[in-house]
């Protein structure tokens, strides 16, 4: 085994679950209805009774909040593999050995019936390999740009990714296939999802910072704006009301939490009990409980200690 493999299965050996509980009474937020393009193991499940979350930190939070609001009586198991975050600073191969390792750790210890892949770039690159390694059925997330092309008025549409996500040859394909004479523009950030991580932690990047990022995506040209914005990392979302503040026009921005937890239902099943599920369990690949800011954002989604 070379080094870099080694170091990369002696820190998945030291995460640690932090078991919290799950409020009943999950906060509801508005999201765009459009159905994302996303990518999904075939094979059903009779009943996903247990559900693992999976992100490299917690922007996969706004996918289980809708996850759990459509199957509450599921058993879930969120993991934020902050001990290898971010993901847009490793290349290709590490980044796929790494998740198929830690995933090979986590399944063994939480047996769950269904996984969600709450991240566009494991998503992307790692879901693959995950579903030729392993039969437990994976719903994964990629650039929902067939129905933001779809929709599009203006047919000036911007995707939003991290710069892994937009510089990959399937994100381009995307757009090749359902494009439907839409101008699409590929922006990348190295920095939004770091700053939606900050800003749940209690220390939120200044408003310049924020909109600076996301300047690029608005492109006035040949008497079209641009319309509506991917986002293409589900880090974005925890961002959403910053970016639709400091906005240069109005657009509509795609979550795709919603659609990932009708696509759940649809291979996982309906709601099976009224009863209360069992706590939680927050995993948390680093070993560190949350601070206290943190334990308080993270029951805002519905996760309560």
């Amino acid at each position: 085994m070379s080094g870099s493999a080694a170091a990369t299965r002696g820190s998945q050996a030291r995460y640690s679950a932090v078991a919290v509980t799950a409020s009943a009474n999950l906060r509801d937020q508005d999201h765009v209805a459009k159905r994302p393009v996303f990518s999904y193991q075939a094979s059903a499940v009779a009943t996903a009774s247990t559900i693992l979350v999976f992100d490299s930190g917690l922007g996969g939070l706004t996918v289980f909040r809708e996850v759990a609001k459509a199957r509450p009586d599921a058993h879930y198991t969120y993991v934020a593999d902050d001990a290898f975050f971010p993901y847009n600073a490793k290349s290709e191969g590490e980044l796929v050995a790494h998740v198929c390792a830690l995933m090979d750790e986590l399944i063994a210890a939480h047996r769950p019936d269904l996984i969600v892949i709450a991240c566009n770039t494991a998503s992307t690159l790692v879901l693959p390999h995950l579903r030729a390694r392993f039969s437990v059925p994976f719903v994964g997330t990629v650039p929902a740009i067939k129905p933001a092309c779809a929709g599009s008025v203006s047919k000036r549409v911007t995707v939003l990714g991290t710069q892994a996500t937009v510089s990959r040859e399937y994100t381009r394909a995307l757009i090749r296939d359902f494009a439907n004479g839409s101008d699409v523009a590929l922006v990348g950030s190295a920095r939004l999802a770091e700053f939606a991580e900050a800003e749940l932690k209690g220390t939120p990047a200044a408003d310049d910072v924020i909109a600076g990022e996301i300047a690029p995506c608005f492109i006035d040209a040949g008497g079209r704006r641009t319309d509506t914005i991917v986002l293409a990392c589900t880090h974005y979302p925890l961002l959403l009301e910053r970016f639709t503040r400091l906005a240069r026009w109005p657009v509509t921005f795609i979550d795709p939490a919603p659609a990932i937890a009708r696509r759940v239902v649809d291979l996982g099943g309906l709601q099976q009990s009224a009863r209360a599920p069992s706590p939680a369990r927050m995993v948390f690949t680093s070993g560190q409980a949350p601070s206290p800011t943190l334990a308080a954002a993270l029951a805002r989604f519905g996760i309560a200690g």
